[in-house]
């Protein structure tokens, strides 16, 4: 198998886990209560330890294989969905690299609880809103772009609409659901009192 195909295969199993992850912030959307409720029903299955640790294993091989194809076509790369392609699974590596390990020391370093507050705390205390609200908006826009790239690939001999549609349509669709996460978390569209041991962890006394 080809580097190319182990990245997809992995692809497939983070997609599936990201898009439940991104269910579970729209569940958010009836209350934070309800965002937490769903995520403790979720984790009976991606916190089993076998899942967990293929899971981590796919991030792992996701971020090294894919900085890897975009470092290894850079010269060769034409065209603007191949570099949407690839900007997009670069961004994908940096935010799982960055959102995986903050989790991870989360629950192992800070003894936290790594839910809806542990997210949303960064929007809460300034100035870190200036690198949380692109960081998550861009994260749930480049990953459904990356999705349509891929399925771009295998639509070749379709109409010129199709093409173009399987990559637009989710990249639009995913504006507007990065648009109401960060809204939520940031407590526009409800307010979000964030407990003073999430804020603590971004130097806020938790007197």
């Amino acid at each position: 198998m080809t580097l190319r195909t182990l990245h997809r295969s992995s692809a497939i199993v983070i997609a599936v886990f990201a898009l439940f992850h991104i269910t579970n912030h729209l569940a958010g959307l009836v209350g934070v209560a309800t965002h937490i409720a769903f995520m403790e029903a979720a984790r009976v299955v991606y916190r089993n330890l076998v899942v967990e640790i293929v899971l981590l294993l796919c991030v792992a091989f996701q971020v090294g294989s894919g900085l890897t194809l975009v470092l290894r076509g850079w010269r060769q790369r034409r065209g603007f969905v191949p570099w949407l392609q690839a900007l997009s699974g670069a961004y994908l590596s940096f935010f799982l690299l960055v959102h995986v390990s903050a989790v991870l020391s989360g629950r192992v370093l800070l003894n936290l609880d790594t839910n809806f507050y542990f997210a949303a705390a960064g929007f809460h205390v300034p100035p870190y809103p200036y690198f949380f609200v692109p960081y998550y908006f861009l994260a749930v826009v480049a990953l459904f772009t990356h999705l349509g790239c891929a399925a771009y690939w295998q639509v070749q001999d379709r109409s010129r609409w199709v093409r173009v549609s399987v990559v637009a349509v989710p990249a639009g669709v995913s504006i507007v659901l990065a648009l109401r996460i960060v809204l939520l978390m940031a407590g526009k569209l409800a307010p979000v009192d964030v407990p003073a041991k999430y804020r603590a962890t971004y130097g806020v006394s938790m007197q």
